[in-house]
C-alpha cells in the first residue's frame, strides 16, 4: 500500500505487476453497496479521488478486504478480481468516465444522500 500516491502495488505469480489506484478500487468495489445485487443495480460512486486505504485484511487464501477512509469496508476483493482491476485499468477508467457523464455527475462531486436502502427483504 502506497499511501502517498494512493495505489496498491501487487505482483502475481505469472509475473504481472499492477499499481491499482485506491480510487479505482473504491468505485469498482465488488460489495453489494456499490455493485448492487445484479446487473443494472450498480450505485455510481463519485467524490472518491482522495480516498485512502486504511487497512487491508486477508480473507482466507483467496482475497483481501480493504477498509477505505470513507468508511467503506464491505467489499471482498479476490485475487482474480484484483488482477482484473489491474489489467483492465484503462478500460475501467473510460467506462467510469462514461457512466459519470451519463449520470450527469462530476468525478469529484460528493455522493448524493441515500434514500433509506436496506438489503433486507421487503
Amino acid at each position: 500500500m502506497h499511501a502517498q500516491s494512493r495505489v496498491l502495488e501487487i505482483t502475481f505469480s505469472d509475473g504481472a505487476a499492477f499499481r491499482i489506484p485506491f480510487e479505482l478500487m473504491r468505485v469498482y468495489s465488488p460489495s453489494a453497496e456499490v455493485a448492487g445485487h445484479g446487473p443494472g443495480q450498480e450505485t455510481l460512486q463519485s467524490g472518491k479521488r482522495l480516498v485512502e486505504l486504511t487497512g487491508l485484511e486477508p480473507v482466507g487464501n483467496y482475497a483481501v478486504q480493504p477498509r477505505f477512509s470513507d468508511g467503506h469496508d464491505t467489499g471482498i476483493f479476490s485475487w482474480d478480481y484484483l488482477y482484473f482491476l489491474g489489467s483492465q485499468q484503462a478500460q475501467l477508467w473510460a467506462d467510469y468516465a462514461q457512466r459519470l457523464q451519463a449520470g450527469g455527475r462530476d468525478r469529484d462531486a460528493p455522493m448524493p444522500e441515500k434514500a433509506g436502502h436496506s438489503c433486507a427483504s421487503h
